[in-house]
């Protein structure tokens, strides 16, 4: 039924039968066929030589019946015949040509089926062996994992250990500079006068306090705390240490009110919400804003990008003012000086790094940290900035004698931010290991460089995060 059907409709897509079912079914008469082949033929003095001698042939009755009567169906039909012939010949010619094509086209299917077949085949091993290579790594793994537990506890064992070396090491050096101090002492005999002095007050000193005073003096003691003797000079190791580097600065003793705190109380007006509008956007950078500072005294901002440079630009018109460059990756942090003439950025380079305005580069490059450091801080005395890493600790460095004073060590993850209180000496650290911590400067300054000091406080968090896609671009 269905071949019936599709030779159904090539019948009637052809244009004989169309033709033949629009035509008479009335045979055409001999002499207009011939008329008519004469004039299609062009022949017109044959067709009027025909038309003079048919005419009066047929007043004569010379023609009988069937020679005037109509065309033989058998001519018509070989000419029906003949133009099928050919217009089924142009088809086939068209039906070779789409038969050759589609042949072509079979092969490279084929030829493409073939290729994919053998590219999953080649996938699906690899895919079976990199299952099996997993596999292998994870049992692999899983027989390190004890190992390395065992191999940080000894280490931290160690670290404990090599800390109350270097206690016990200090606290040998102060003996021996004492000793040494004493026997010098002997030589003349005023020193033997003003020594002996010394010995019979703190011995005195020492009898006036009693049982539960001793205990109460000892329970007030931070922890971490290295007591110190001040009534023996020759017996700080302090100060044995500074008379080795004698370009150390000292911490302020005196803690200065903030003045920002005045004029904050001054503002008693409170904030409207939803008057403010967005007044300017700038394009500094060609790499996402890390960091941003703003001038202590003047309408200038400084920004850090991943571009591996800081830029100084006037606020808010955005004119570049001075840019820098040294650093080998994305700056992290930036602080100005308390007076303004300087900058301290920290990098993923791991170093901080000291610029001076005044001579347009780089005049100091702090190194220490093992890995990328994140923040950075400056007191408000000027002498000393404070930096995060991400290797868990913190250092306070000395801009004069150009060195690493302190190493704050007491997180158990990355450091992330570090900021001096204004006008203060206390430390703020904040942690991935979600904790913040409160570090004494005080107590830092009589400790032997590079010690651990213990914080004074530490606080769980829940840090809420702003901020949005890195763009290159400052909004204000």
């Amino acid at each position: 039924m269905e071949d019936q059907a599709i030779d159904a409709q090539i019948m009637a897509q052809r244009p004989s039968q169309v033709m033949k079912h629009s035509l008479s079914d009335i045979p055409e008469v001999v002499d207009d066929f011939l008329c008519n082949f004469l004039v299609r033929m062009g022949m017109n003095r044959t067709l009027d030589c025909f038309q003079t001698e048919w005419y009066e042939l047929m007043q004569r009755g010379m023609l009988e019946p069937k020679d005037v009567g109509f065309v033989p169906d058998a001519y018509t039909c070989n000419q029906h015949l003949e133009k099928e012939n050919k217009f089924l010949r142009k088809e086939l010619q068209n039906y070779q040509l789409v038969a050759t094509k589609a042949k072509e086209a079979l092969l490279k299917m084929q030829r493409e089926r073939d290729f994919h077949r053998m590219h999953h085949k080649r996938v699906v091993q690899e895919k079976n062996r990199l299952i099996n290579d997993i596999k292998r790594l994870k049992t692999h793994y899983a027989s390190y994992e004890p190992m390395l537990r065992q191999l940080n506890e000894k280490y931290e064992t160690l670290l404990r250990q090599k800390m109350l070396t270097s206690l016990e090491r200090d606290r040998a050096v102060g003996q021996i500079t004492g000793l040494r101090a004493t026997l010098q002492s002997l030589e003349p005999g005023s020193n033997i006068q003003i020594s002996m002095a010394r010995g019979q007050k703190c011995e005195k000193e020492n009898g006036l306090e009693g049982t539960s005073q001793k205990a109460l003096k000892e329970a007030k003691k931070p922890k971490g705390y290295l007591e110190v003797n001040l009534s023996d000079p020759p017996k700080d190791p302090g100060k044995e240490m500074r008379r080795r580097y004698p370009k150390d600065s000292e911490f302020p003793k005196d803690i200065q009110v903030n003045p920002y705190l005045a004029r904050a109380k001054e503002c008693v007006r409170p904030l409207k919400s939803g008057v403010y509008r967005l007044s300017n956007t700038l394009k500094v950078h060609d790499l996402a804003v890390s960091c941003l500072a703003l001038h202590p005294r003047k309408d200038i901002v400084v920004t850090g990008s991943d571009d591996r440079l800081w830029k100084m630009w006037a606020f808010p018109n955005g004119n570049i003012i001075m840019k820098g460059e040294g650093h080998t990756d994305w700056l992290s942090g930036c602080c100005f000086h308390p007076s303004g003439t300087k900058l301290v950025t920290s990098s993923g380079d791991t170093t901080v790094r000291i610029w001076d305005f005044s001579k347009g580069g780089c005049i100091l490059t702090l190194e220490g940290h093992s890995y990328a450091a994140w923040d950075c801080s400056w007191h408000s005395c000027g002498d000393f900035v404070a930096s995060a890493s991400m290797d868990k600790t913190s250092k306070v460095w000395d801009l004069n004698s150009e060195r690493c004073r302190y190493t704050l060590r007491g997180h158990k993850d990355s450091v992330n931010s570090i900021e001096f209180l204004p006008f203060s000496n206390i430390i703020l650290t904040s942690s991935a290991d979600k904790t913040l911590s409160l570090w004494d400067a005080r107590t830092l300054g009589t400790s032997i460089p590079e010690r651990s000091p213990a914080p004074m406080q530490s606080y769980q968090t829940v840090k809420v995060i702003f901020g949005g896609p890195a763009s290159g671009t400052t909004t204000f």
